[in-house]
């Protein structure tokens, strides 16, 4: 059997990561991406960090290019698509993984400067950098989107920010779906629950949370196993709906939480 996405171009975006022990959503999916046979374009507004995940895919007998980004600026998303051109001439697979959620907070507490900036990050990103593959995937009338939300767009949270910018991004995705379907598009989201990654982690730790302790009680929350995901449940399941073998899939949102979705139904 080939590689999976042999002969493919990829985009990840936010392939590099929190610093941490364990591996984040992004590097682990461009590493997948990377042992399938893709040829990869490594976006993160850290260049030191893509350059490590791309590293780290050599070191699997695969290739790619950094690009430095900040994916809200529209400037910066339409030179991720044009770098992607120059170098490979063909854009196949988009992933977008960039999502914040530093400062947010409840209805009455959020801050204007908080709400806009993880809109912009979480939302606006994705649209921007949408906006500039679409026309490349058309002409070519092939191409994947997958766009990474969380379960917290459909499950219940305190933070309305992080919420309501995923719960959008599903919505969006859907439409994208519905509109390019005739180009031969897909496009689809996934929603993590609970993983232990370094972005899930490590903010709390810095802020004073025991590793232990905060570990435990994330783990206790889920269905399946009372035990986290870890970044490589994500890079999978993006893997999937990558590939041919998802080529009649479009406009889903995949829950990948161990069950936590179902809670609610």
């Amino acid at each position: 059997m080939g590689k999976r996405l042999e002969g493919k171009v990829a985009v990840v975006v936010g392939a590099g990561q929190t610093p941490g022990a364990t591996i984040g959503n992004g590097r682990a999916t461009a590493l997948r991406f990377a042992q399938e046979g893709a040829r990869l374009v490594l976006v993160d507004r850290r260049a030191d960090s893509a350059a490590e995940t791309l590293a780290l895919v050599r070191n699997e007998g695969g290739d790619g290019i950094v690009v430095e980004a900040d994916v809200t600026r529209e400037v910066d998303c339409r030179a991720i698509v044009e770098a992607c051109m120059a170098q490979f001439g063909a854009l196949d697979i988009l992933h977008n993984n960039v999502g914040i959620g530093a400062g947010d907070a409840g209805p009455t507490s959020i801050t204007e400067a908080a709400w806009d900036r993880i809109h912009a990050t979480n939302l606006k990103g994705v649209v921007l950098t949408c906006k500039h593959a679409l026309p490349v995937m058309r002409e070519q009338g092939r191409g994947v989107i997958t766009n990474i939300s969380s379960v917290a767009a459909v499950c219940s949270v305190g933070i309305i920010a992080y919420k309501t910018s995923k719960a959008a991004l599903n919505a969006y995705t859907q439409s994208l779906a519905i509109g390019n379907a005739k180009y031969g598009i897909r496009a689809n989201v996934i929603m993590p629950g609970l993983m232990n990654t370094p972005m899930a982690i490590e903010g709390y730790v810095a802020a004073g949370r025991d590793r232990v302790q905060l570990i435990a009680a994330r783990d206790a929350q889920v269905p399946l196993g009372a035990k986290m995901g870890s970044a490589w449940d994500v890079a999978n399941a993006a893997l999937f709906l990558a590939s041919d073998e998802a080529g009649f899939i479009t406009g889903v949102c995949l829950p990948v939480d161990g069950g936590q979705s179902a809670r609610v139904g």
